[in-house]
């Protein structure tokens, strides 16, 4: 969950005003207080009318974060100008104006403007989609093959590659030691960088996104059976359930992992696996719903240890399926992908649920999809 404070925790349960921002910047900046860019003709400091619009995350996807807004600023006449697809960034928020005029602000992230669209020239509103940042590093595709030698460090490598596509790249690997782990042999990268990294870093149970600060976040994937409910999605007095909806499907489940370490050069290959082995998960691999395996394979794991630790992080990206829930929330933007909330409908047994996609709207009247799966903790 992102940080906010008690006080807005609480007046979200009730009635509040809802704020929302979108503020035109330039590219390369990071921080809740980036410098605007002035619009000839519009805001001097950069800030975009909201006149509709969400931004989602979605923590299966490559780009996990994409912005949809509908704005009003001078239609750009040259490349150069303001608001036009070449490098240009938008910063959102999302917060609360309290009852005494103060405010309290979320971010939600750096958008790179994709396209702009103008259905009613030459006075309509202006249509922006954007993404975060992965999507410059996923399509800053390499023009040669590039080396990365033996015993070099894995952090200045993964620095290297983003810095690459993002020369102004800040990276947070919180308590990971990237920078003392070696690389024990050489690896090549090939034309795609994004895929490169993906591989490198679930190799060590890591994965990476742009997070509000428009930082490069590497963080353990989170093992979503010992996390505890950060939030709660409740029906009734002070609650902020709008609506639930629910399926129950095997279709793509998994609960076994076999990660293969096929290192190069003269290193052996070696293997390890992770499964469920929880008793009270409708995939226990020892129960009736069978033994359902999917394979990693990579040429970054190079002992058992590794390929284990992998085989984890793959099999906690999983975990709780196959049970999933939509739900429409009075909006907490403080909430994250991979947060787990308990979900309390006021007639069933509440369930904790691990938050794969949100849907943050940016108007008053819009609720917060997202979209979960069912926590089963690990037996005690």
């Amino acid at each position: 969950m992102r940080p906010v404070s008690a006080t807005f925790l609480a007046s979200v349960r009730g009635s509040h005003k809802m704020i929302a921002r979108a503020r035109l910047v330039a590219p390369g900046q990071t921080g809740t207080a980036p410098a605007g860019l002035a619009i000839p003709g519009g805001d001097p400091d950069g800030l975009l009318p909201v006149s509709a619009g969400d931004v989602t995350a979605d923590m299966t996807a490559d780009v996990q974060s994409t912005l949809a807004l509908t704005t009003r600023y001078p239609w750009p006449g040259d490349p150069f100008a303001a608001g036009t697809p070449y490098g240009q960034e938008i910063y959102v928020e999302r917060g609360i104006e309290y009852g005494t005029g103060t405010r309290e602000w979320v971010g939600l992230g750096y958008f790179r403007i994709d396209r702009v669209k103008q259905a009613q020239a030459p006075d309509g509103p202006i249509e922006i989609g954007a993404s975060d940042r992965m999507a410059q590093v996923k399509d800053t595709r390499n023009v040669s093959p590039q080396v990365f030698s033996a015993g070099g460090s894995v952090g200045a490598c993964i620095d290297t590659v983003v810095q690459q596509a993002l020369p102004a790249a800040v990276t947070d690997y919180g308590d990971w030691d990237a920078y003392g782990a070696k690389l024990a042999a050489a690896h090549v990268m090939g034309d795609d960088r994004l895929p490169f990294l993906k591989d490198l870093l679930a190799a060590y149970g890591m994965h990476a996104y742009f997070d509000y600060r428009g930082v490069y976040t590497v963080r353990p994937v989170p093992d979503v059976t010992t996390s505890a409910p950060v939030w709660t999605v409740n029906a009734g007095r002070n609650g902020v359930l709008v609506s639930q909806q629910r399926e129950i499907s095997r279709d793509s489940v998994y609960n076994v992992v076999v990660a293969r370490g096929e290192p190069v050069g003269e290193l052996p290959p070696v293997q390890g696996i992770a499964y469920d082995n929880n008793p009270a998960s409708p995939t226990y691999a020892l129960g009736p719903f069978g033994v359902v395996p999917t394979y990693y394979s990579s040429s970054f794991m190079t002992t058992v240890a590794q390929c284990e630790g992998a085989a984890r992080a793959q099999l906690a990206k999983a975990t709780g399926l196959p049970y999933s829930v939509s739900l429409g929330s009075v909006p907490n933007p403080a909430l994250e992908g991979w947060d787990v909330v308990t979900v309390d409908n006021g007639r069933d047994q509440p369930e904790t649920h691990v938050l794969d996609r949100i849907t943050y709207g940016l108007t008053p009247d819009s609720s917060m999809g997202m979209d979960t799966r069912k926590q089963f903790l690990e037996a005690p």
